[in-house]
Protein backbone atom coordinates (compact mmCIF):
# COMPACT_ATOMS: atom_id res chain seq x y z
CA UNK A 1 0.00 0.00 0.00
CA UNK A 2 1.28 3.80 -0.16
CA UNK A 3 2.82 5.71 2.21
CA UNK A 4 0.59 8.54 3.14
CA UNK A 5 2.90 11.84 2.27
CA UNK A 6 1.25 14.53 4.50
CA UNK A 7 0.33 17.53 3.13
CA UNK A 8 1.03 20.98 4.66
CA UNK A 9 -2.11 22.31 4.85
CA UNK A 10 -3.43 25.68 7.20
CA UNK A 11 -5.52 24.72 10.27
CA UNK A 12 -7.66 27.26 11.74
CA UNK A 13 -7.56 24.84 14.70
CA UNK A 14 -3.80 24.70 15.43
CA UNK A 15 -1.56 26.57 17.34
CA UNK A 16 -2.59 29.39 20.28
CA UNK A 17 -6.16 30.71 18.70
CA UNK A 18 -7.24 27.90 17.62
CA UNK A 19 -6.47 26.14 21.11
CA UNK A 20 -8.74 29.52 22.81
CA UNK A 21 -11.62 28.49 20.20
CA UNK A 22 -11.49 25.27 21.13
CA UNK A 23 -11.57 25.65 24.96
CA UNK A 24 -14.83 27.86 24.68
CA UNK A 25 -16.46 25.10 23.00
CA UNK A 26 -15.42 21.98 24.30
CA UNK A 27 -15.34 23.35 28.57
CA UNK A 28 -16.91 20.86 30.31
CA UNK A 29 -17.25 18.38 28.06
CA UNK A 30 -16.30 14.71 27.81
CA UNK A 31 -15.46 12.91 24.63
CA UNK A 32 -19.01 12.37 23.79
CA UNK A 33 -20.36 8.58 23.50
CA UNK A 34 -23.21 8.54 25.54
CA UNK A 35 -26.38 5.66 25.03
CA UNK A 36 -29.31 5.93 25.98
CA UNK A 37 -30.41 5.81 29.86
CA UNK A 38 -26.87 7.58 30.41
CA UNK A 39 -26.29 10.94 30.47
CA UNK A 40 -22.98 13.52 29.49
CA UNK A 41 -22.22 16.83 28.62
CA UNK A 42 -21.16 20.04 30.87
CA UNK A 43 -23.93 19.41 33.27
CA UNK A 44 -25.12 16.08 35.69
CA UNK A 45 -28.51 15.17 34.29
CA UNK A 46 -31.00 17.44 36.63
CA UNK A 47 -34.10 19.39 36.97
CA UNK A 48 -32.54 22.57 36.32
CA UNK A 49 -30.54 21.29 32.59
CA UNK A 50 -32.26 20.93 29.45
CA UNK A 51 -32.20 17.02 28.49
CA UNK A 52 -31.17 16.47 24.72
CA UNK A 53 -31.77 12.74 22.90
CA UNK A 54 -29.60 12.96 19.68
CA UNK A 55 -29.93 9.98 17.38
CA UNK A 56 -26.27 9.92 17.22
CA UNK A 57 -23.07 10.89 18.79
CA UNK A 58 -22.15 12.94 16.05
CA UNK A 59 -25.02 15.36 16.82
CA UNK A 60 -24.82 14.30 20.49
CA UNK A 61 -21.51 16.08 20.60
CA UNK A 62 -22.85 19.37 19.22
CA UNK A 63 -24.95 20.01 21.83
CA UNK A 64 -22.40 19.29 24.41
CA UNK A 65 -20.36 21.79 22.72
CA UNK A 66 -22.95 24.14 22.42
CA UNK A 67 -25.43 23.54 25.22
CA UNK A 68 -22.29 23.32 27.93
CA UNK A 69 -23.69 23.43 31.24
CA UNK A 70 -26.92 24.00 30.64
CA UNK A 71 -27.56 20.31 28.93
CA UNK A 72 -27.47 16.61 29.52
CA UNK A 73 -27.61 14.49 26.21
CA UNK A 74 -28.17 11.22 25.33
CA UNK A 75 -26.84 9.80 22.36
CA UNK A 76 -28.75 6.71 21.15
CA UNK A 77 -25.86 5.84 18.92
CA UNK A 78 -22.42 5.59 20.16
CA UNK A 79 -20.40 3.31 18.80
CA UNK A 80 -18.54 2.25 15.41
CA UNK A 81 -19.55 -0.75 16.04
CA UNK A 82 -23.76 -0.13 15.70
CA UNK A 83 -24.90 0.90 11.59
CA UNK A 84 -27.76 3.67 12.01
CA UNK A 85 -28.98 2.31 9.05
CA UNK A 86 -30.11 -1.19 10.46
CA UNK A 87 -30.34 0.03 14.66
CA UNK A 88 -33.61 -0.99 16.52
CA UNK A 89 -35.03 1.29 18.66
CA UNK A 90 -35.12 -0.20 22.47
CA UNK A 91 -37.56 0.39 25.31
CA UNK A 92 -35.15 2.63 27.15
CA UNK A 93 -34.69 4.34 23.54
CA UNK A 94 -38.47 5.39 23.66
CA UNK A 95 -38.31 6.18 27.61
CA UNK A 96 -35.44 8.89 26.64
CA UNK A 97 -37.50 10.33 23.78
CA UNK A 98 -40.42 10.74 25.80
CA UNK A 99 -38.53 12.38 28.54
CA UNK A 100 -35.98 14.99 26.37
CA UNK A 101 -37.15 18.53 26.07
CA UNK A 102 -34.93 18.01 22.79
CA UNK A 103 -34.69 15.38 20.25
CA UNK A 104 -32.23 16.19 17.59
CA UNK A 105 -32.25 13.99 14.56
CA UNK A 106 -30.24 13.36 10.90
CA UNK A 107 -33.50 13.20 8.75
CA UNK A 108 -33.84 11.72 5.29
CA UNK A 109 -34.53 8.55 6.29
CA UNK A 110 -31.39 8.11 7.96
CA UNK A 111 -32.28 7.34 11.39
CA UNK A 112 -36.08 6.61 10.75
CA UNK A 113 -36.45 4.78 14.50
CA UNK A 114 -36.09 8.10 15.69
CA UNK A 115 -38.64 9.41 13.80
CA UNK A 116 -40.65 6.46 14.94
CA UNK A 117 -39.83 6.99 18.78
CA UNK A 118 -40.86 10.86 17.92
CA UNK A 119 -44.22 9.95 17.02
CA UNK A 120 -44.65 6.78 19.28
CA UNK A 121 -44.49 9.62 21.92
CA UNK A 122 -46.14 12.26 20.51
CA UNK A 123 -43.49 14.76 21.30
CA UNK A 124 -44.04 18.49 19.83
CA UNK A 125 -42.73 18.72 16.67
CA UNK A 126 -40.96 21.80 17.65
CA UNK A 127 -39.09 20.40 20.48
CA UNK A 128 -37.20 18.40 17.15
CA UNK A 129 -34.17 19.74 15.29
CA UNK A 130 -33.92 17.36 12.23
CA UNK A 131 -30.37 18.05 10.15
CA UNK A 132 -31.60 17.02 6.92
CA UNK A 133 -34.38 19.65 6.87
CA UNK A 134 -32.11 22.79 8.51
CA UNK A 135 -28.93 22.14 6.18
CA UNK A 136 -31.33 23.08 3.05
CA UNK A 137 -29.52 20.38 1.13
CA UNK A 138 -32.62 18.22 0.40
CA UNK A 139 -34.15 21.27 -1.37
CA UNK A 140 -30.68 21.92 -3.33
CA UNK A 141 -31.32 18.22 -4.29
CA UNK A 142 -34.94 18.47 -5.38
CA UNK A 143 -34.02 21.57 -7.31
CA UNK A 144 -31.29 19.67 -8.73
CA UNK A 145 -33.06 16.77 -10.18
CA UNK A 146 -35.69 19.29 -11.55
CA UNK A 147 -33.20 20.64 -13.76
CA UNK A 148 -32.67 17.10 -15.33
CA UNK A 149 -36.62 16.63 -15.90
CA UNK A 150 -35.68 16.94 -19.82
CA UNK A 151 -34.85 13.23 -19.22
CA UNK A 152 -30.80 13.87 -19.86
CA UNK A 153 -29.02 10.99 -18.86
CA UNK A 154 -26.72 10.93 -15.85
CA UNK A 155 -23.47 9.53 -16.68
CA UNK A 156 -23.08 6.03 -14.49
CA UNK A 157 -20.08 6.67 -12.71
CA UNK A 158 -19.77 9.53 -10.18
CA UNK A 159 -23.34 9.77 -9.56
CA UNK A 160 -23.11 7.88 -6.62
CA UNK A 161 -23.69 10.39 -4.41
CA UNK A 162 -27.30 11.27 -5.55
CA UNK A 163 -28.60 8.25 -3.98
CA UNK A 164 -30.17 8.58 -0.81
CA UNK A 165 -33.15 7.04 0.88
CA UNK A 166 -35.37 10.03 0.70
CA UNK A 167 -36.03 11.71 -3.07
CA UNK A 168 -32.37 11.57 -4.51
CA UNK A 169 -30.67 13.19 -1.43
CA UNK A 170 -27.66 12.18 0.23
CA UNK A 171 -28.30 12.09 3.38
CA UNK A 172 -25.10 12.32 5.01
CA UNK A 173 -25.29 15.89 5.88
CA UNK A 174 -22.83 16.08 9.02
CA UNK A 175 -19.77 15.86 6.20
CA UNK A 176 -21.13 18.90 4.88
CA UNK A 177 -19.42 21.66 7.33
CA UNK A 178 -21.90 24.19 6.20
CA UNK A 179 -24.59 22.43 6.92
CA UNK A 180 -23.33 21.41 10.44
CA UNK A 181 -23.00 25.36 10.92
CA UNK A 182 -26.65 25.18 10.29
CA UNK A 183 -27.39 22.50 12.46
CA UNK A 184 -25.18 24.09 15.69
CA UNK A 185 -27.67 27.57 15.09
CA UNK A 186 -30.33 25.78 15.15
CA UNK A 187 -29.59 23.90 18.52
CA UNK A 188 -28.16 27.31 20.40
CA UNK A 189 -31.50 29.41 19.35
CA UNK A 190 -33.80 26.26 20.66
CA UNK A 191 -31.80 25.61 23.93
CA UNK A 192 -31.42 29.89 24.35
CA UNK A 193 -34.81 29.79 24.60
CA UNK A 194 -35.60 26.96 26.99
CA UNK A 195 -32.89 28.39 29.10
CA UNK A 196 -33.01 32.36 28.67
CA UNK A 197 -30.44 33.07 32.29
CA UNK A 198 -27.89 30.81 30.09
CA UNK A 199 -28.75 32.32 27.03
CA UNK A 200 -24.79 34.23 26.73
CA UNK A 201 -23.26 31.31 27.15
CA UNK A 202 -25.10 29.00 25.18
CA UNK A 203 -24.04 31.62 21.90
CA UNK A 204 -20.73 31.84 23.18
CA UNK A 205 -20.54 28.53 22.70
CA UNK A 206 -22.27 28.34 19.53
CA UNK A 207 -19.71 30.85 18.48
CA UNK A 208 -16.81 29.58 19.07
CA UNK A 209 -17.56 26.33 17.50
CA UNK A 210 -18.76 28.12 13.88
CA UNK A 211 -15.18 29.70 14.74
CA UNK A 212 -13.95 26.05 14.40
CA UNK A 213 -16.13 25.33 11.51
CA UNK A 214 -14.33 28.22 9.87
CA UNK A 215 -11.25 26.79 10.29
CA UNK A 216 -12.24 23.53 8.95
CA UNK A 217 -13.72 25.46 6.00
CA UNK A 218 -10.22 27.39 5.16
CA UNK A 219 -8.17 24.01 5.92
CA UNK A 220 -10.88 22.26 3.45
CA UNK A 221 -10.50 25.40 0.83
CA UNK A 222 -6.83 25.00 0.92
CA UNK A 223 -6.38 21.28 0.35
CA UNK A 224 -9.13 21.59 -2.67
CA UNK A 225 -6.60 23.53 -4.28
CA UNK A 226 -4.04 21.16 -4.22
CA UNK A 227 -6.38 17.52 -4.85
CA UNK A 228 -9.32 19.29 -6.95
CA UNK A 229 -9.60 16.89 -9.91
CA UNK A 230 -8.37 13.69 -8.12
CA UNK A 231 -9.91 10.46 -9.18
CA UNK A 232 -11.05 8.47 -5.82
CA UNK A 233 -13.35 5.84 -5.20
CA UNK A 234 -15.88 5.20 -2.53
CA UNK A 235 -17.24 2.34 -1.07
CA UNK A 236 -20.69 4.18 -0.26
CA UNK A 237 -22.22 7.80 -0.02
CA UNK A 238 -21.19 8.60 3.59
CA UNK A 239 -18.52 10.83 3.09
CA UNK A 240 -19.22 12.29 -0.69
CA UNK A 241 -20.37 16.05 0.46
CA UNK A 242 -16.47 16.43 1.81
CA UNK A 243 -14.45 14.86 -1.15
CA UNK A 244 -17.17 16.91 -3.69
CA UNK A 245 -16.12 20.26 -1.65
CA UNK A 246 -12.76 18.77 -2.48
CA UNK A 247 -13.53 18.48 -6.20
CA UNK A 248 -12.27 15.23 -6.07
CA UNK A 249 -13.45 12.98 -8.89
CA UNK A 250 -15.60 10.20 -7.79
CA UNK A 251 -15.44 7.09 -10.51
CA UNK A 252 -17.49 4.47 -8.33
CA UNK A 253 -20.04 2.98 -10.67
CA UNK A 254 -23.57 4.08 -9.92
CA UNK A 255 -25.24 1.20 -9.64
CA UNK A 256 -22.86 -0.23 -7.13
CA UNK A 257 -23.32 2.75 -5.11
CA UNK A 258 -27.03 2.42 -4.89
CA UNK A 259 -26.58 -1.01 -3.76
CA UNK A 260 -24.13 -0.17 -0.63
CA UNK A 261 -26.90 2.48 0.54
CA UNK A 262 -29.71 -0.18 0.07
CA UNK A 263 -27.45 -2.33 1.71
CA UNK A 264 -27.82 -5.04 -1.00
CA UNK A 265 -25.23 -6.88 -3.02
CA UNK A 266 -24.46 -4.94 -6.12
CA UNK A 267 -24.37 -6.97 -9.57
CA UNK A 268 -21.24 -8.64 -10.67
CA UNK A 269 -20.38 -6.64 -13.10
CA UNK A 270 -20.75 -3.31 -11.12
CA UNK A 271 -18.46 -4.94 -8.12
CA UNK A 272 -16.13 -5.98 -10.95
CA UNK A 273 -15.62 -2.72 -12.60
CA UNK A 274 -15.32 -1.19 -9.03
CA UNK A 275 -12.28 -4.20 -7.79
CA UNK A 276 -10.92 -2.32 -10.98
CA UNK A 277 -10.83 1.05 -11.17
CA UNK A 278 -10.01 0.41 -7.01
CA UNK A 279 -6.84 -1.28 -8.36
CA UNK A 280 -6.41 1.05 -10.91
CA UNK A 281 -2.95 3.85 -11.08
CA UNK A 282 -5.55 6.68 -12.33
CA UNK A 283 -7.12 5.98 -8.91
CA UNK A 284 -5.47 7.98 -6.13
CA UNK A 285 -7.51 6.18 -2.87
CA UNK A 286 -10.51 4.24 -1.97
CA UNK A 287 -12.96 6.58 0.88
CA UNK A 288 -13.83 2.68 2.73
CA UNK A 289 -17.13 3.00 5.47
CA UNK A 290 -15.98 0.88 8.16
CA UNK A 291 -19.41 0.84 9.73
CA UNK A 292 -21.06 -0.75 6.39
CA UNK A 293 -18.76 -2.92 5.65
CA UNK A 294 -19.78 -6.17 3.56
CA UNK A 295 -17.98 -9.12 1.66
CA UNK A 296 -18.02 -6.79 -1.37
CA UNK A 297 -16.50 -3.73 0.05
CA UNK A 298 -13.52 -5.97 1.68
CA UNK A 299 -13.19 -7.23 -1.73
CA UNK A 300 -12.93 -3.56 -2.86
CA UNK A 301 -10.45 -2.75 -0.14
CA UNK A 302 -8.35 -6.11 -1.13
CA UNK A 303 -8.07 -4.64 -4.68
CA UNK A 304 -6.77 -1.37 -3.47
CA UNK A 305 -4.26 -2.58 -1.34
CA UNK A 306 -2.54 -5.14 -3.74
CA UNK A 307 -2.49 -2.54 -5.91
CA UNK A 308 -0.99 0.07 -3.74
CA UNK A 309 -4.13 2.16 -3.98
CA UNK A 310 -4.33 3.97 -0.36
CA UNK A 311 -7.57 3.34 1.49
CA UNK A 312 -8.67 5.79 3.97
CA UNK A 313 -11.23 4.71 6.55
CA UNK A 314 -14.61 7.16 7.26
CA UNK A 315 -16.92 6.36 10.14
CA UNK A 316 -20.50 7.35 10.44
CA UNK A 317 -19.88 8.41 14.55
CA UNK A 318 -17.57 9.86 16.21
CA UNK A 319 -14.38 7.72 17.00
CA UNK A 320 -13.83 7.30 20.81
CA UNK A 321 -12.43 10.33 22.50
CA UNK A 322 -12.44 13.04 19.65
CA UNK A 323 -15.34 15.53 18.99
CA UNK A 324 -16.75 16.73 15.97
CA UNK A 325 -13.98 19.47 15.13
CA UNK A 326 -11.23 17.05 16.00
CA UNK A 327 -12.70 14.01 14.00
CA UNK A 328 -13.41 16.29 10.85
CA UNK A 329 -10.03 18.17 10.65
CA UNK A 330 -8.60 14.12 10.74
CA UNK A 331 -10.58 13.32 8.08
CA UNK A 332 -9.17 16.14 6.10
CA UNK A 333 -5.83 15.19 7.58
CA UNK A 334 -5.95 11.71 6.12
CA UNK A 335 -7.68 12.70 2.68
CA UNK A 336 -4.51 14.89 1.93
CA UNK A 337 -1.85 12.40 3.18
CA UNK A 338 -3.73 9.87 0.71
CA UNK A 339 -4.44 12.53 -2.05
CA UNK A 340 -1.16 13.60 -2.10
CA UNK A 341 0.62 10.32 -1.90
CA UNK A 342 3.07 9.08 -5.27
CA UNK A 343 1.62 6.72 -7.35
Amino acid sequence: MRRFRTLNISSGLTGLAGAAVLSLALAGCGASGTGAGSASGGASAGADTISVVASTNVYGDIAEVVGGDAVSVTSLINSAAQDPHSYEATARDRLAVSEADLVIANGGGYDSFLQTLVEATGKDPEAVITAVDVSGLASAAGSEASGHADGEAHEEEGQGGEHGHDAGVNEHVWYDLSAVGKVADAVASKLAAMAPDQAAEIEQNAAAFREGLAGLEADREALARTVSGTAVVATDPVPLYLLDALGLKNLTPADFMEAAEEGSDASPAALMRTEDLAASPSVRFVAYNEQTESSQTRQVRSAAEKAGTAVVDFSETLPEGQHYLDWMKTNLENIAAAAGSAG
